[in-house]
């Protein structure tokens, strides 16, 4: 009996998984209509307990780009959201009506269980620990714009201890992109341990370097990508708001850190994005930026990754 590949984390995923879905997406970015088909007969499920734009929009929109269905499950009014159902009960009852499963959720523990009980594939749309929907985006962005991963440097400046850092920090380390993280110091805002260490492991197979530095300065110079995220993501209360702004605002991406970097380099940000706080209005709206090309390439990406998902299935 075949194992259920789920897209969970990159840290379980092969370089050669990773190339398949980049190289599948760059074909289907390329040449939609030849896959028009792709997933006729199909249904996803789409399970949210966060809200979202870019995640619900790109799934839908790709399953019916691909003659499919989505099915849109919001957690606050249902069994599961209310406690009147467990996950192994919800879950092992979807496998039985469609044919994929993403969620959207704050508790990583919660998609973790999910794989477990289920008999098809499931997709982390985003938990608090991970978002490897968003890395593999990202690196189609980077493939897209600069050719090629190899001896390419990507900076990420602000809050670090975050869902897409340790999602970059495995899809970067595993595809030979050197990457440097520059945030406060302290572990409120640093990675996580577990996944620095797993990222070092995997620059050594790739080539790649890894680094974490409290000098933002020194995060962005020569680099070829520049990536910031919100400081206040969905599960931070907003109490918390005036201390991490003093303790964030030197890690701002703004025109003086741009112009460190590459000649050429590029501006990134998963979205969404407050002007004024993660980054000046004059980057994100600047000739370097190609965050709305990022976004595009969530919906060729996981449209991707549920082609190979079921066919690993």
């Amino acid at each position: 009996m075949k194992t259920m590949i789920h897209l969970i984390t990159l840290k379980n995923w092969a370089r050669e998984q990773i190339e398949e879905v980049l190289d599948l997406a760059a074909d289907m970015k390329k040449v939609p209509e030849k896959f028009q088909d792709a997933m006729r007969g199909k249904v996803l499920v789409m399970i949210f307990e966060k809200p979202s734009l870019r995640t619900r929009v790109s799934f839908e929109t790709g399953m019916c780009q691909m003659g499919g269905d989505a099915i849109y499950y919001d957690m606050s009014t249902s069994p599961l959201g209310m406690g009147k159902e467990t996950i192994h009960d919800t879950i092992r009852t979807l496998s039985r009506y469609v044919d994929l499963i993403m969620a959207r959720l704050y508790e990583h523990e919660k998609i973790e269980e999910m794989a477990k009980y289920s008999e098809i594939p499931v997709i982390n749309g985003l938990t608090n620990f991970s978002h490897p929907c968003q890395a593999l985006a990202d690196l189609l962005t980077v493939r897209d714009h600069k050719g090629s991963f190899k001896g390419r440097t990507l900076a990420y400046l602000g809050d670090a201890k975050n869902n897409v850092t340790h999602s970059l920090l495995y899809g970067c380390s595993k595809m030979g992109v050197n990457i440097r993280v520059g945030c406060p110091e302290g572990e409120d805002y640093s990675p996580l341990p577990e996944v620095l260490s797993s990222a070092l492991e995997a620059g050594k197979q790739s080539g790649a370097s890894v680094k974490v530095t409290h000098n933002p300065f020194e995060a962005v110079e020569g680099a070829d990508i520049i990536y910031t995220d919100s400081w206040m993501s969905y599960h931070i209360p907003p109490e918390e708001l005036e201390a991490r702004v003093k303790a964030l605002t030197p890690f701002q991406v703004d025109a003086k850190k741009m112009a460190l970097g590459a000649p050429d380099a590029i501006f990134m940000n998963c979205l969404p994005a407050l002007r004024g706080c993660e980054q000046t209005a004059e980057v994100i709206d600047g000739p370097h930026s190609v965050v709305f090309d990022q976004a595009e390439n969530r919906l060729h990406t996981q449209k991707a990754i549920m082609v190979k998902l079921l066919e690993e299935a």
